[in-house]
């Protein structure tokens, strides 16, 4: 642990937060908790930086489950902050933390100038690796393990924690290997401990701020503090849920409303939902969620489902789960504790309104092709890409970049499953491997010819 972090139990409480000098960050956290593990060097390094004027604190929640629970902390870890004199102060984190949230929670501390005249004398890091994997899904995982495998310096950035999709399902009911149904938690943490037992560095849940395609010599930057290089990279970001686009969503979000059952149905037990979709997502979501909910509503721009035909049977026989046919959501507001979305019938143009605790969207997915921001490269100006914006790829999972390849979800393709990914992680890394190969035989010969011409 840091020399500027200490650690405290329930009886330090009032010395070192009530009767602090200085402003504080208290961190709660649990042992095997894997977005502790992420947060802890962000939580070490800040505290080697901003020591000297706020005091950083940690907590072993479990063992301080009296106090945790008297502070309405109920998940680990938990970062709340104070004035001095224990004067809570702006909001509290939880789960995937990125740095640039706490360092904006510690502009509210001790300032916005002393904050960036603190970060401003930081040193700027380089890595240089062979391998870099962007994205820590079931296909970026799998890229990694083998190329850690072949020796290769491989080194995997995730912005979220790892595991992609497969961490927010529920249960995985046909992964080859696993005997039966599975977690998807439980299966993303077991592909994550292959890879760091090969030799592979994980870095997760930080900001990509920057990323720079260039043949032979890929960067990118984190939270605008490290700068790593690599001689080839693997597009493994995946994708993201789709917006409904209308008034009141992003206001919301978070708030209300929600794109992944699995992570937050558990907050609606007994209470109303509504699930905007009919395809394969939203009915299979619904359905794990009446297993917390008092009723759910599935609200869909069509007069049929598009899930498939077993989820759709499920659906239409469970008492809980009713449906609003031919309707779109036009507008979302909060009325005190509750959710009320307008709707208009696409048929008869009539609006209505619907009221819940809490709304939760399934109406596909987009390409989170955000981080690439800019592409300096040999053969054409830009990524390739098809109309939906997903990458393409030849069958080796190369782009039309030297030297980048993208698997997963990201890339432009019918299907899209685990074992899919795990297939097209495995096929890049054997692609990179040969590529990786003839660049330094190249080298070699290159070398070779200017010893002998020299000579």
């Amino acid at each position: 642990m840091a020399k500027n972090i200490i650690e405290i139990e329930e009886k330090d409480y009032e010395s070192y937060v009530l009767n602090s000098d200085k402003p504080v960050i208290l961190d709660f956290y649990s042992d095997d908790c894997v977005p502790c593990e992420a947060l802890a060097p962000k939580f070490e390094d800040l505290a080697n930086y901003f020591g000297e004027y706020i005091q950083f604190l940690k907590i072993w929640r479990q063992k301080n489950r009296p106090l945790a629970q008297k502070l309405g902390v109920f998940s680990s870890p938990t970062l709340i902050f104070y004035h001095p004199k224990g004067k809570e102060t702006g909001k509290r984190l939880s789960g995937a933390i990125r740095k640039k949230e706490i360092v904006e929670q510690i502009k509210n501390l001790i300032g916005s100038e002393l904050t960036e005249e603190i970060l401003a004398k930081k040193t700027k890091q380089r890595m240089d690796v062979d391998v870099i994997v962007l994205g820590g899904g079931p296909a970026g995982l799998t890229t990694a393990l083998y190329t850690a495998q072949a020796k290769l310096d491989t080194i995997v950035i995730d912005q979220d924690l790892t595991g992609g999709q497969v961490k927010i399902t529920h249960q995985i009911s046909n992964y080859p290997g696993t005997g039966g149904p599975i977690s998807g938690w439980e299966l993303g943490e077991r592909m994550l401990k292959q890879v760091l037992d090969a030799g592979a560095k994980v870095i997760s849940a930080v900001d990509v701020t920057k990323v720079v395609l260039k043949p032979r010599d890929h960067t990118v930057w984190i939270d605008d503090e490290i700068e790593v290089h690599g001689k080839a990279i693997v597009l493994a970001m995946g994708s993201e849920p789709r917006k409904l686009n209308i008034p009141g969503e992003e206001e919301y979000k978070g708030k209300g409303i929600s794109y992944c059952a699995t992570c937050d149905g558990k907050y609606y037990e007994g209470k109303d939902v509504i699930v905007v979709g009919g395809g394969n997502s939203a009915v299979e979501e619904s359905l794990f969620l009446t297993k917390f909910v008092n009723s759910v509503t599935i609200v869909h721009q069509f007069d049929h489902l598009q899930a498939n035909k077993t989820a759709q049977e499920e659906a239409f026989k469970n008492p809980k789960i009713k449906f609003i046919w031919n309707s779109e959501p036009r507008k979302i507001e909060k009325i005190h504790d509750q959710m009320k979305m307008t709707i208009e019938n696409v048929k008869t143009h009539q609006f209505s309104e619907i009221i819940a605790d809490g709304i939760f969207i399934f109406i596909g997915y987009q390409p989170n092709t955000s981080s690439i921001q800019e592409c300096d490269c040999e053969i054409e100006d830009e990524i390739r890409r098809d109309r939906w914006g997903y990458i393409i790829t030849d069958e080796d999972m190369a782009t039309n970049i030297e030297g980048v390849y993208a698997v997963g979800d990201i890339r432009s393709k019918k299907f899209r499953q685990a074992a899919i990914a795990v297939g097209e992680g495995t096929i890049a890394a054997l692609a990179l491997e040969k590529y990786l190969a003839n660049l330094k035989h190249q080298h070699i010969q290159a070398t070779s010819s200017e010893f002998i011409y020299t000579n």
